[in-house]
């Protein structure tokens, strides 16, 4: 990899956020054409391919959990949402990690050599977290806004989602602030990067007890 400056790292964040807005639109236009499987991120585009995937995980949840929420929605369909759930949500976190991965990789040749006070700090939400948060903030901004568009409503409808979708865009403004704020926390030598891992359960065989204690029955 290499080697970025902490502005390069800033730079690359706030193309991100950019990102993740304008795709929102664009595929609802036309689905995007991923790969099977993504490589580890070893450069700037890498990233921004590997925070796409992350991105287009929130995009089919969201349209998963609408129909599952459907008054009319039998048990199959109601089952089927749920598995689709549940790989989707695997695979979202499995990203954040890797992003994560990415970026403490990139900070790690330019950190300050003793953290300011003598002792590592960390932070309890990642930059890969927030980058999923503000993910899901560009997904409800977007549909807020095609909230106010529809016909029939009213036009007290319309500014009730108007006024919410600018307090979403304020949030997420705010939101993309506090990751520079926090770049900035580990260019002091404040704070430290860290991946955190979800160890998610459910979906393995080997820990969940419904699906071992069942296959061993089986």
């Amino acid at each position: 990899m290499k080697n970025l400056c902490f502005d390069d790292i800033r730079s690359l964040l706030r193309k991100a956020f950019e990102a993740q807005a304008e795709t929102v639109a664009d595929w609802h236009r036309q689905e995007p054409d991923f790969p099977v499987d993504l490589p580890e991120a070893q450069d700037q585009e890498g990233f921004l391919e590997l925070l796409s995937r992350q991105h287009w995980c929130n995009f089919r949840l969201w349209h998963v959990e609408d129909r599952a929420r459907r008054k009319d929605a039998g048990a199959e369909l109601i089952a089927d949402c749920k598995y689709a759930i549940d790989k989707l949500n695997q695979e979202r976190n499995d990203l954040i990690e890797r992003l994560d991965t990415f970026l403490v990789r990139a900070f790690a040749p330019i950190l300050p050599s003793a953290p300011q006070g003598g002792r590592q700090r960390y932070n309890t939400e990642t930059i890969g977290v927030a980058l999923d948060r503000a993910s899901i903030l560009a997904l409800k901004i977007y549909h807020m806004g095609e909230q106010a568009e529809r016909a029939g409503v009213t036009s007290d409808f319309v500014a009730e989602c108007q006024r919410k979708a600018s307090v979403l865009v304020e949030q997420r403004a705010d939101l993309l602030d506090s990751v520079l704020d926090l770049v900035e926390d580990y260019a002091v030598g404040l704070k430290r990067p860290k991946v955190y891992y979800q160890f998610k359960m459910y979906n393995d065989p080997r820990l969940n007890p419904e699906l071992y204690t069942r296959k061993a029955g089986a």
